[in-house]
């Protein structure tokens, strides 16, 4: 038998993102024979008023994913339980480790980092660290590499690193997993990857919405610790890693972490050139008026809500290759995508009206909608005396035989990354090294931009982020990717 306890199991996260996703994978037919689900929390109330707000939250959800049936959520009703529970305190896990037994348990702690050491340690006395657990820490794990450490070096004394689960959700998407196949699964592609081929990268996460009433945790960590560390640097690393000798998680992992050991160090003297910090002003977003941040905090803050970097990986298959990465908030589109640049070809043979034919583009979207899409050239039909041009797009995600195909249900990310937890698969999960690379190269920069006292360059909200963005890619002669998704 196995369990599934959700800590934190009435807060946001829970309901909006975990719960439904459960759903989900029971309506498929996927969670484990006789798995309990046991959401735990301070909140004194009893299992049936529980089981009432999730069903309220899933059924919402999937019923706008047309995927709601009686008969589901029955099956999953009868898993689902409930404790008030003291996360922290060991004595009032007690009541928790009754209710598993010798069960397999895998601890989703859906609750503020800053108490995963209290309750990791309240675990382990209480009697749920033992060798059949797991536990899986919602991203950020600490601000800094000083914090993660204090944060992770409690959860090692109470854990194992292959009981550890350390989630980043954006690795749990269809299009993120179909990119490992593009690469390593065809032979065409994986030797055009690299600097012989590939003129630069382009990662952008574009966000609507601004900070509101998170600017509490937001003013603490800012775009570069809440979405550059994690989200950003794993998209570039699955970019950019080289073949793993097989699909084992420590092969997958070890090349990720070599990744993120050959990012060239960002230094103060380097900084205004290869990094941009913005933070929005008042405009207009989707159609709103929206207040700047400051606005929205009450008071003058430094805290950047627009990141732009130009990171180099100084090895043989990039070398010479920047990679660009821009996230922030008041942004114009909700837009998650990578963009793959070759290089053009080194003498055009053809005429066109246009001019010069622009180069091979792949673009890996993950949001709003996930496909990868190549761009090619193509004769323009007709008679011309002289063979013109004209680029097309195709989708590598969607098509059977050259015919379009309605896409499957999109997952939430979640789903599987759930699923692997529970079945002890830590492929798409991140290791303690990686984590701690990760943070030593964004500690770099905010410590590069202390010492060179580089404020957030303002934009008006609804923009695509200040003007030094732009330049920041306009001197290498490049520009940023304006395509519709």
């Amino acid at each position: 038998m196995a369990a599934l306890i959700l800590f934190g199991g009435g807060g946001d996260l829970a309901m909006r993102m975990l719960l439904p996703s459960l759903y989900f994978l029971e309506h498929d037919g996927l969670l484990p024979e006789g798995l309990k689900i046991i959401g735990a929390a301070r909140s004194e109330e009893t299992p049936d008023e529980y089981v009432a707000k999730v069903h309220d939250a899933v059924k919402a959800k999937a019923e706008a994913d047309k995927a709601w049936d009686d008969h589901s959520w029955a099956e999953m009703k009868a898993r689902l339980d409930y404790l008030a529970v003291d996360a922290t305190d060991p004595a009032s896990l007690k009541g928790l480790k009754d209710r598993v037994g010798d069960d397999e348990v895998t601890s989703f702690l859906a609750v503020s980092p800053s108490l995963y050491g209290r309750i990791v340690t309240a675990m382990k006395t209480a009697g749920l660290a033992e060798r059949n657990c797991r536990i899986v820490l919602e991203k950020p794990v600490g601000r800094d590499l000083k914090s993660f450490l204090e944060i992770d070096d409690a959860v090692a004394h109470a854990f194992r690193e292959d009981q550890v689960f350390r989630i980043d959700h954006y690795l749990g998407k269809e299009t993120v997993q179909n990119l490992t196949a593009l690469r390593f699964g065809n032979t065409i592609f994986e030797p055009l990857w690299n600097n012989l081929t590939i003129d630069h990268v382009q990662i952008t996460i574009g966000e609507t919405v601004g900070v509101g009433d998170r600017w509490p945790y937001y003013d603490e960590y800012g775009a570069l610790r809440d979405m550059l560390q994690n989200h950003m640097l794993q998209l570039l690393c699955l970019v950019a890693m080289e073949p793993p000798s097989d699909l084992d998680p420590e092969s997958l992992r070890n090349e990720k972490v070599k990744v993120l050991r050959s990012l060239r160090p960002i230094t103060h003297e380097d900084a205004e050139r290869v990094t941009v910090r913005g933070q929005y002003v008042a405009g207009v977003s989707e159609g709103k008026p929206a207040k700047g941040y400051d606005e929205e905090r009450g008071a003058d803050s430094d805290t950047e809500t627009f990141v732009a970097i130009r990171a180099d990986i100084d090895n043989w298959r990039w070398a010479g290759v920047p990679f660009f990465m821009r996230t922030g908030k008041r942004l114009p589109e909700k837009r998650t995508e990578i963009v793959i640049q070759f290089k053009p070809v080194p003498h055009s043979i053809f005429d066109n009206e246009e001019g010069e034919a622009p180069a091979n583009r792949m673009i890996i979207e993950l949001q709003p909608e996930e496909d990868i899409s190549l761009t090619v050239m193509n004769k323009r039909p007709g008679l011309d005396k002289r063979m013109q041009l004209q680029p097309i797009t195709m989708s590598l995600s969607w098509g059977v035989d050259g015919k379009s195909a309605a896409p499957p249900r999109r997952r939430i990310a979640y789903e599987r990354l759930l699923l692997d937890a529970m079945h002890g698969d830590s492929t798409l999960f991140v290791r303690r090294d990686e984590a701690e690379q990760a943070w030593k190269w964004v500690d770099e920069v905010a410590e590069a931009w202390a010492e060179s006292g580089q404020k957030p360059d303002e934009y008006v909200a609804g923009t695509w982020g200040p003007d030094s963005a732009d330049m920041l890619m306009m001197r290498t002669g490049r520009e940023w990717n304006t395509t519709d998704v």
